[in-house]
């Protein structure tokens, strides 16, 4: 399924119906190159879940965590990351299973991942707006994506 999103408010928008069908145990692999919206796309599935901060990117904490919505949500960026054994050290899968997995740039650490996965890909285009790719594999396959068309 391929979205068409032309502001940010759009994207946000896009992540907060995207949150309406999030499940416990969810891993999202959000790619793009910088600046293409993985971060603004988790922004509105944060604000969809109750979560009362803003969200910024992890780029250089690599992990961020946000207990106090409906689903707890985890938001990495594996950007500096060396290798899938760093990734794998940190435990996520197994410690977000009762919440959301969000991975910047997830392709990365693919490998290391269940195959119940949404993949995400967003691409910029010069006039600003973007399209933004969703690929279900495995459980993902079963669920229907029609309400991010809306």
């Amino acid at each position: 399924m391929r979205i068409e999103v032309g502001t940010p408010e759009q994207m946000e928008a896009l992540g907060r119906r995207l949150a309406a069908m999030l499940m416990p145990g969810d891993i999202l692999l959000l790619n793009g190159s910088l600046g293409a919206g993985k971060t603004l796309l988790v922004s509105g599935i944060a604000q969809a879940l109750g979560v009362d901060v803003q969200v910024t990117s992890p780029t250089f904490l690599v992990v961020r965590s946000y207990e106090d919505g409906l689903l707890p949500l985890t938001h990495v960026d594996v950007y500096r990351l060396s290798s899938t054994a760093e990734f794998n050290d940190l435990e996520l899968v197994p410690d977000t299973r009762d919440g959301v997995l969000a991975i910047e740039w997830g392709d990365a650490v693919r490998a290391s991942l269940p195959e119940d996965v949404l993949s995400i890909v967003i691409n910029a285009h010069e006039d600003g707006t973007r399209t933004v790719t969703f690929s279900r594999e495995g459980q993902w396959a079963n669920r229907s994506l029609e309400e991010l068309a809306k």
